[in-house]
């Protein structure tokens, strides 16, 4: 086996990688020799078509001791809380908010800890989300798992996730994210014991970082702060199973080695982790609180210029120093939809309710905006002072498709039905005389 002692990164976002953890196990030059060194399989995975753009194109080239065609037959794995069946039926335009999704009572590892929120688009069409939510236990024990329907864009918010993947380990804390490519095979580790968090599966083009525009060169999310791991690889056999989402359900097979045998390997198609806490962020120091487009961190382009097929918003510590200005978020309703979650501290929108690990939906049009106390508080603050937001950390999976909530998520008890109170306080103010 290839033992992992301390875990170690290459930085850059979208780099072309080269690592390996055996001397001369990769190929110079070439890509496919007749013989591998050490008698190891040449294999690539790609993650965009062979004739994709350059600037786009994802692959990357693994040498591993087994290729991944090597595993029993497939048979369905059930698993009621985790699917893309979002439903064809009404969905309903009311703001809809839940509280942290409880931790199991039984045994439970990563997978059989998702639970999934609400979702648009398919993985058959290759566009559109998935939501889900995880509060698992224990580790994956003797499971390995991969998702062919879309790339996995991972949040933790109780608990640190180790994260064994085929090309090597990533370890994240709350407040930092990992990204999992579409078919890259895992296996998730709780070095606390327990962990709980968001998950959201991008059915459409990988994530990339934003183009800055007139912000200029630098800011928001920098390339050199994203990490992916070094190769680190994996020699075991035994009695393990193979775990595929694949069109939507999950599916299972033996395999009779640890998949994550990759020795070395180069390419682009990799996993990786950002922190959040490194973010740059852009604001107002004139007058007006900026569009949240200003704090995106990863998009997912559409095919339409200038609307992402989904976004990854944070909303970290930062200065409000607005003159004039109501400065929390202001009421708004949106063509796109909003799925917000809460990793630490409070919102500056809402002054309870919200609380880390809990979530809230706000689909197309439907509007949404500071509750009434934070309302009441901000219109009469004193401006000739900055407020500074600290301890926080927010984030919003943005979409431009409405997110269809499935039915657990809406029969779910934890499921805030009184959500729309928050709103309730909201006093006239209107007076045709000042």
């Amino acid at each position: 086996m290839g033992a992992v002692t301390e875990l170690n990164y290459m930085t850059g976002f979208g780099n072309e990688f080269a690592t390996e953890a055996l001397p001369g196990a990769l190929p110079v030059g070439q890509n496919s020799p007749q013989r591998v060194a050490y008698g190891l399989y040449a294999e690539q995975i790609s993650g965009t078509a062979f004739t994709a753009p350059r600037a786009h194109n994802r692959r990357t080239w693994l040498y591993r001791i087994r290729p991944a065609v090597m595993h029993g037959r497939f048979e369905p794995f059930p698993h009621p809380r985790l699917h893309s069946d979002f439903g064809t039926g009404p969905v309903t335009p009311d703001q809809l908010r839940w509280d942290p999704l409880p931790l199991p009572e039984a045994p439970a590892d990563f997978v059989e800890g998702l639970f999934t929120m609400a979702g648009n688009g398919s993985p058959a069409v290759q566009q559109g989300v998935g939501v889900h939510l995880y509060a698992a236990n224990r580790d994956m024990q003797g499971r390995y798992f991969y998702d062919a329907d879309g790339e996995l864009l991972i949040v933790p918010q109780l608990g640190r996730l180790r994260i064994a993947t085929e090309l090597g380990v990533l370890e994240v804390e709350p407040q930092q994210i990992a990204v999992v490519p579409r078919g890259i095979r895992f296996r998730v580790g709780l070095p606390d014991g327990q962990a709980r968090g968001y998950v959201l599966e991008n059915f459409g083009a990988p994530l990339r970082l934003p183009d800055l525009g007139p912000i200029g060169a630098n800011g928001l999310a920098n390339p050199r702060d994203f990490e992916t791991p070094v190769a680190a690889y994996e020699d075991l056999e035994g009695d393990f199973e193979l775990l595929a989402k694949f069109q939507g359900h999950l599916w299972r097979a033996p395999i009779g080695h640890s998949p994550l045998d990759v020795v070395a390997w180069h390419g682009n198609h990799v996993p990786y982790r950002y922190d959040l806490r490194r973010f740059n962020t852009i604001g107002s120091i004139s007058f007006d609180h900026p569009d949240p487009s200003i704090f995106l961190v990863l998009t997912s382009p559409s095919d339409t210029p200038g609307v992402g097929n989904t976004d990854f918003v944070i909303f970290p510590p930062r200065w409000l120093v607005q003159q004039h200005t109501f400065r929390p978020p202001w009421f708004h309703r949106n063509i796109a939809s909003e799925f917000m979650g809460l990793v630490h501290g409070a919102y500056d929108a809402k002054a309870e309710g919200f609380l880390p690990g809990g979530c809230s939906l706000h689909n197309c049009m439907s509007g949404h905006g500071p509750d009434a106390a934070t309302f009441e508080k901000a219109s009469t603050a004193d401006l000739s002072r900055p407020d500074v937001i600290t301890d926080t950390m927010a984030f919003m999976f943005e979409t431009r498709f409405v997110l269809r909530p499935t039915v657990q998520a809406m029969q779910a008890p934890h499921r805030q039905r009184d959500y729309q109170h928050c709103w309730a306080g909201l006093k006239r103010h209107f007076d045709p005389r000042a």
